[in-house]
């Protein structure tokens, strides 16, 4: 198993309609392609900005790079993804309000793949 950590910095004021856009748009067609969401957190960076992380699973990196492919070409989504931006007032403008994004892998190091549940 391979995880994916995308974290997006953004400005305070945006949370709820990125949170909107996750939900109605990005959300659906990671799932639609195979992607398999963990969770999906918020910390307060401080009042002017939040960080908003979500972990994904894959079986391996190359199922990650099949999915992010099929995600990468899908019309429907595309259009939506574009409507949104234009909706939000274009990319340019929300690069004022999206401050990093970025992503890492991560690998498990537990020695088998058994869920551990310390009480």
């Amino acid at each position: 198993m391979i995880y994916r950590r995308k974290v997006y910095k953004l400005a305070s004021g945006m949370v709820n309609e990125f949170n909107q856009h996750f939900n109605d748009t990005l959300l659906p067609v990671q799932l639609k392609h195979g992607a398999r969401l963990i969770g999906r957190w918020k910390t307060s960076s401080d009042e002017e900005a939040v960080e908003i992380f979500a972990i994904w699973e894959y079986d391996s990196y190359e199922e990650y790079e099949i999915i992010e492919g099929k995600v990468r070409s899908d019309e429907p989504h595309i259009k939506r993804v574009q409507e949104w931006f234009a909706q939000m007032g274009g990319r340019e403008k929300l690069k004022g309000s999206f401050f990093k994004i970025d992503q890492d892998f991560l690998e498990s190091t537990l020695t088998n793949e058994s869920t551990i549940i310390l009480k």
